[in-house]
């Protein structure tokens, strides 16, 4: 999605400090998403929330819980608004729960850039150009990665910005092969 500058996996909305995979003390694994507001909107990255799951289903654990964070007044209107749309449009009750913002916790780092851990070619060749764990997860050209090999984005969008992403012409070209299996056109670059 454009707009969307980076991306990281974590805990948020527990009770303690540093929670874990294994101990996450009433924290939600979440997404962490960086963006410029000027490309793109909360509203619109909401509609995406909306699209990616069902949030009308209660989860097995507070784990999985479907939760939007919001950082201020202004934004947790927008995301109130956005979930009575979607009830709407559905006809179910959404039991997603919209709370403050306190504190995000990084997941441990093979937790990170699932779709590009499942590609080993690509995954090395960033490896190399990001060889800290910390430049590699905070990385845009990453981000965007992970989401065009999860099959998500838009062709054109990847066609623009192919040759500004930092592979070689072989990363280039497994780039390619991946997202001519199909990119869902519209959806967010996770």
């Amino acid at each position: 999605m454009d707009g969307v500058v980076r991306t990281r996996v974590g805990y948020a909305g527990g009770n303690s400090n540093n929670p874990t995979y294994h101990n996450l003390d009433g924290h939600s694994e979440t997404i962490q998403i960086d963006y410029d507001p000027t490309k793109v909107t909360y509203e619109e990255l909401l509609e995406v929330f909306w699209d990616s799951h069902d949030p009308t289903t209660l989860p097995w654990s507070r784990q999985y819980m479907s939760i939007v964070f919001y950082h201020n007044e202004e934004q947790r209107q927008i995301a109130i608004a956005s979930k009575e749309r979607e009830e709407s449009r559905l006809g179910r009750h959404i039991i997603t729960e919209i709370i403050p913002f306190s504190e995000f916790y990084l997941a441990e780092d093979y937790h990170q850039k699932y779709y590009l851990r499942q590609e080993p070619e690509l995954f090395r060749e960033l490896s190399a150009i990001y060889p800290d764990i910390g430049d590699f997860i905070n990385s845009t050209a990453v981000a965007r990665l992970n989401g065009y090999v999860g099959g998500y984005g838009i062709p054109e969008t990847l066609e623009k910005e192919l040759n500004s992403l930092g592979l070689s012409e072989a990363g280039k070209v497994r780039l390619q092969q991946i997202a001519d299996r199909g990119l869902v056109a519209g959806c967010l670059v996770p």
